[in-house]
């Protein structure tokens, strides 16, 4: 494949393979497309309450969201570390394909009790984006590394955004279950390609599945720069979530009265976000990286009090969206390029930490979500969004004069 890195010879895969603009785009391609399967759902929820028999108005929101968060969650917990034991191309050729057979239950699933079922394996074999991010940073050098992650970050990004448009689109025209089967094709295309296609990377140890668990703990006693960046992205995820699950309801509503298909545009707004990795990765190498991610919390901050003034008018809500994407984004990128640092030989399990803290706060965004909206509406929404925007704020200005990175 032209441009893409190929596998070492077997007798030069003690030597590094290098970082080819190929194998960047490739790596944000098969991140982009594997962590699109989380979000998929979240314009399609309508959908899918009315193709159930028996269910009230939201139910799918109550149940699929969380669902797929949690086994994300789990996922990164229980497949991650296997990043630094295993080599990873072929964890995320195997994780790809597998996934497509997650997939194609959720397509099928004649119940939302089994498709919840599905929506978490979904979860569990979506985390092959979280592979990629590490690998990136490995094949980077020092100089770069911010850089490097924040390119392949901005597929991912992509791919969580566009995710919503292009379900939204498909969703409206062919019903819910063909943008499942859509992504089943894709995802298994995408796992021939990376066993093909990508670089061969030794191993740094060979620790027993138990020994890779134990030094999660001790990442998080003696790393508190690991510490401070999972607290304070696990708020902004909430945030994002509770705020992309009620959208859909706020939205097919009065006064807006809108369809999957106009919804998932939204996904095309918040794509504008996107342009933050680049621009936080480039600023993560070279200034303080607390700072740029204390920046990006204040934007989110901000992205909520105008939501909180927009319940009425789409201008609001898309000047939000943007905000609200760029801010979390910022953050995020910021975060990684801080842990990245940490342990060059521990990068799957100092992920398996950041992310799952991430997901367990984007789990209880969306629960609390959900329960804001059916409480209070929009208004106690963005209320949330704005306890937990101060809440990552404090978690980085009171920890920091503890943190050095």
């Amino acid at each position: 494949m032209d441009g893409i890195t190929a596998a070492t010879p077997p007798d030069d895969r003690t030597q590094p393979p290098s970082v080819g603009t190929g194998t960047i785009a490739l790596l944000g391609l098969i991140s982009g497309v594997a962590a699109a399967n989380i979000y998929y759902n979240q314009p399609l929820l309508g959908l899918m309450d009315r193709s159930f028999e028996g269910l009230s108005a939201g139910e799918a929101a109550r149940t699929i969201p969380a669902a797929t968060l949690i086994g994300y969650a789990v996922g990164i917990l229980t497949l991650i570390p296997l990043g630094d034991r295993f080599v990873r191309r072929k964890l995320i050729a195997v994780q790809m394909a597998i996934l497509s057979l997650a997939l194609i239950g959720a397509a099928l699933a004649p119940s939302l009790s089994l498709l919840a079922i599905a929506s978490f394996a979904i979860g569990v074999l979506s985390t092959a984006a979280q592979q990629t991010v590490p690998f990136a940073a490995d094949l980077a050098d020092d100089k770069t590394r911010g850089r490097t992650v924040g390119l392949v970050m901005t597929g991912l990004l992509l791919g969580i955004l566009l995710a919503r448009t292009i379900s939204g689109f498909v969703g409206d025209l062919f019903g819910w279950r063909v943008v499942f089967a859509m992504g089943a094709g894709v995802c298994l295309l995408l796992a021939v390609v990376a066993w093909r296609a990508l670089p061969y990377r030794p191993v740094a140890e060979r620790l027993s599945y138990g020994a890779l668990f134990g030094s999660l703990v001790t990442l998080i006693v003696h790393q508190p720069v690991l510490r401070q960046a999972s607290l304070a992205q696990a708020f902004l995820f909430a945030c994002f979530n509770a705020f992309w699950v009620t959208l859909v309801l706020l939205l097919e509503g009065p006064p807006f009265d809108l369809g999957p298909m106009e919804i998932g545009l939204f996904g095309v707004i918040g794509a504008a976000g996107v342009l933050a990795a680049p621009l936080s990765g480039r600023l993560a190498d070279r200034m303080d990286g607390a700072r740029v991610c204390l920046a990006g919390i204040v934007i989110v901050l901000i992205s909520f009090a105008v939501f909180a003034f927009s319940g009425q008018s789409l201008v609001g809500l898309i000047l939000g969206t943007i905000l609200l994407d760029f801010g979390v984004n910022v953050a995020h990128i910021a975060n990684q390029t801080r842990i990245y640092a940490l342990d060059p030989a521990a990068r799957g399990r100092i992920n398996t930490v950041y992310m799952s803290v991430m997901f367990i706060g984007g789990a209880i965004g969306s629960t609390i979500g959900t329960q804001a909206w059916a409480f209070g509406g929009w208004i106690a929404v963005c209320l949330a969004g704005i306890i937990f925007s101060a809440a990552s704020i404090a978690t980085v200005t009171l920890t920091n004069r503890r943190v050095k990175a």
